[in-house]
């Protein structure tokens, strides 16, 4: 059982939740993520740290409403416990020093697990640039922390309600025809990650992208993690959840993450009449 001890909405359906996991906090590193169980019947959710506090022993962990299982997390509040909090799982980011700049982009609450990233970057010497990316402003997230850890900031919206119109893509071939860029970091829905990996693929910049597929155990023995990269079969619970983007088959990955959307669609409007 794991206390929460701090609740913030970052706009109606997305929540931050700091949770007491002192060795989670202690051992985590960017990249690493969690499952997370409410309830002793409630499913696994696979959320990313989006940071740690030492002194407190805690981790932060930000969610979005999409289900039954995301509804009952984000309807904690502060004093409840979350059944089961197990990790850091995964293998945590490689973090090199680069000779041009690193292009970190986050769409929606994808910026949460980009976060420790963009640090993890500035903390080793490169010259970060950020593009924060949502349908309008209400869905820009943690601004004011990327800004701290980043040489620049490009924010992108769909209506237009803040910063410059238009999707993510556009504020990235803004940097990469602007400057030298080294790496790209990648993190959002899928198919903006699919979007985005065309675009970088066309000026030839290596790009990251952090997958966050359908998962059970979170150990690699389930396999409803299962991705295609580079031709094989990779586990994004092991073997990720970052990959080499070029590489991926977003095509596939898009079609086994939709193949349950009429049974949880079912089960969300079963749980709000339950409410």
């Amino acid at each position: 059982m794991n206390l929460i001890v701090a609740k913030e909405h970052f706009s109606e359906n997305v929540v931050m939740l700091e949770i007491e996991a002192p060795r989670i906090a202690k051992s985590r590193r960017a990249g690493h993520f969690v499952i997370v169980r409410v309830g002793e019947k409630g499913e696994r959710i696979p959320l990313t740290i989006a940071g740690s506090n030492l002194e407190k022993g805690t981790i932060t962990l930000v969610a979005q409403r999409v289900g039954v299982s995301s509804s009952k997390l984000t309807d904690l509040n502060v004093g409840d416990y979350v059944t089961d909090v197990v990790g850091p799982l995964g293998q945590a980011t490689k973090i090199e020093k680069q000779e041009g700049a690193v292009l970190c982009c986050g769409g929606g609450v994808g910026v949460a697990p980009l976060l420790p990233i963009i640090q993890a970057h500035k903390a080793a010497g490169n010259r970060v640039i950020s593009v924060l990316a949502a349908r309008t402003k209400d869905l820009i997230i943690l601004e004011d922390e990327v800004r701290k850890s980043s040489d620049e900031v490009i924010i992108m919206t769909d209506d237009g309600s803040y910063g410059e119109k238009g999707v993510v893509t556009v504020g990235m071939e803004k940097a990469m025809e602007s400057e030298k860029i080294s790496e790209a970091v990648v993190i959002g829905p899928p198919i903006m990650m699919k979007f985005a990996s065309l675009c970088t693929k066309k000026y030839n910049v290596p790009t990251v992208v952090s997958l966050n597929t359908v998962m059970v155990d979170g150990t690699g023995m389930c396999g409803a993690c299962r991705v295609t990269v580079g031709g094989k079969t990779k586990f994004v619970c092991v073997d990720g959840p970052e990959f080499d983007a070029h590489q991926v088959d977003f095509d596939e990955m898009l079609k086994r993450m939709g193949g349950y959307k009429t049974q949880e669609v079912e089960a969300f409007e079963r749980y709000k009449a339950s409410k």
